[in-house]
């Protein structure tokens, strides 16, 4: 989120200072002030934030007028509807102010929409403006007249846009600032929203392939617990009153029943503690390298995630690289885009340090990450060869892509058919068991 703030203040010679700036956080702001003040020998006055007020304009005999503004004090709100006429109003300040990131397809549709109307050669003043009047997301709608504000200001497009890296993502924050000052706007924009679209790509077959069978499989387990644990005892139990032998497979049921019903609690809590601990530990830097090193060592799936993620890489290091002029820059950058933290260390602790401090060539140093595999460090060694790195960029992530589209599809598909077994084998044993319990026949009462 992006917070707008204005400060007044007086310098040494007791000369009024104001101005705005924008941060992330409160804390950032606090920073900023502070250097503000060191560097300036400023003596602060105030410090405000932009915030959202609620105003309501009451017309005698008409419809209350309601509506949303921001600004840094309910009275600048209350003299702007006085500048329309309105005098009967009430103001009051937004108390619950959460505005919600907006999504990749939020994102890649404001991308595509600049595309279309940046090739129809309109300004891009003009389209920031006209997107964010239409903007639902109000986190967009924000960010986008903030930005058309500072890039009429004089602002440098690069770094306006990397303020806004927590609204569009990093690496499409780092693409729309590096479209500002390209001789090309539309194949950057273009560039930018294949990323996205591949990206969301891999995301959902990745979510295919391992988060949705998990949720099959333990739903299907939780059902058969439940059968086990509650319905069936309140049939099998009805024939303990006549003191009768039961099945084999009705009473090891009923046995395991007695046996969940009893430790249910510790059977849970040695399943779900390890998994708590573990996502808690994944959440952490440390944690999520370690995952990201040994998730691509996971049979069926693994190399296809690696390979994604090098695709992911080598598609944005080759979008960047024609015009971001600083190839470390360009690096850094695929590799905080490349969802893979394991591979991002390795670039940043081995590969980015040996080509500033002991002057490696590129594929060298890439190959020395120990990360990438043996068919794309050959056909870098090509482009290097051949003085096209770039060309043997895009071509490694077209290859991949193909590669890991067909694979992952045909994975999907085994998978699916796999937890269909499962599901169907859990079908099968509670017919068994319902099958048995239904033959019992409790003795008949002799008179």
């Amino acid at each position: 989120m992006i917070l707008e703030y204005r400060f007044k203040g007086y310098s040494p010679q007791g000369k009024l200072v104001q101005g705005n700036f924008t941060v992330g956080s409160k804390n950032e702001a606090k920073a900023y002030m502070a250097r503000l003040v060191q560097k300036y020998q400023l003596r602060v006055q105030s410090l405000e934030r932009k915030k959202d007020w609620l105003y309501t304009v009451i017309i005698p005999g008409k419809k209350p007028i309601k509506g949303r503004q921001s600004a840094f004090a309910k009275e600048e709100v209350g003299a702007a509807l006085q500048k329309m006429g309105y005098n009967n109003f009430k103001i009051n300040p937004v108390l619950f102010d959460l505005p919600i990131k907006p999504s990749p397809q939020d994102v890649m549709m404001f991308i595509k929409l600049s595309t279309t109307m940046l090739k129809d050669k309109m300004s891009f003043g003009r389209i920031l403006g006209m997107l964010a009047e239409e903007q639902t997301n109000r986190a967009m709608k924000e960010a986008l007249t903030q930005i058309e504000n500072q890039l009429k200001a004089g602002a440098e497009g690069k770094e306006v846009f990397m303020r806004y890296e927590g609204v569009f993502g990093r690496f499409p924050a780092f693409m729309l600032g590096l479209a500002t000052k390209s001789g090309n706007m539309v194949e950057v924009f273009e560039a930018t929203s294949k990323f996205i679209e591949r990206d969301q790509e891999i995301k959902a077959n990745i979510k295919k392939a391992l988060i949705s069978p998990m949720f099959a499989v333990l739903a299907t387990i939780g059902a058969l617990v439940y059968y086990v644990v509650k319905i069936f005892p309140a049939t099998a139990e009805l024939f303990l009153q006549y003191n009768m032998d039961l099945p084999p497979l009705t009473a090891a049921t009923l046995d395991m029943s007695h046996w969940l019903e009893i430790y249910w609690w510790i059977i849970a809590l040695v399943i779900i503690a390890p998994i708590v601990a573990v996502w808690r530990w994944w959440s952490t830097p440390k944690g999520r390298v370690w995952r990201d090193q040994h998730i691509i060592k996971l049979p069926m799936v693994g190399h296809l995630i690696h390979k994604s993620s090098i695709e992911i890489y080598f598609r944005v290091f080759g979008t960047i690289y024609a015009g971001a002029g600083d190839n470390i820059e360009t690096i850094r950058t695929a590799a905080e885009a490349c969802r893979n933290a394991w591979m991002e260390q390795q670039i940043k602790t081995i590969t980015i340090p040996m080509m500033l401090r002991e002057g490696e060539a590129f594929v060298p140093a890439m190959e020395a990450a120990g990360i990438f595999t043996k068919t794309s460090l050959t056909r870098l060694k090509t482009g290097q060869e051949t003085g096209n790195i770039l060309q043997a960029a895009q071509q490694i992530a077209t290859y991949y892509e193909a590669e890991t589209t067909y694979k992952m599809n045909a994975m999907i598909e085994y998978i699916q058919t796999f937890i269909a077994m499962f599901i169907s084998l859990a079908i099968v044993a509670l017919t068994i068991v319902s099958a048995e319990i239904a033959t019992i026949s409790p003795p008949t009462a002799t008179v």
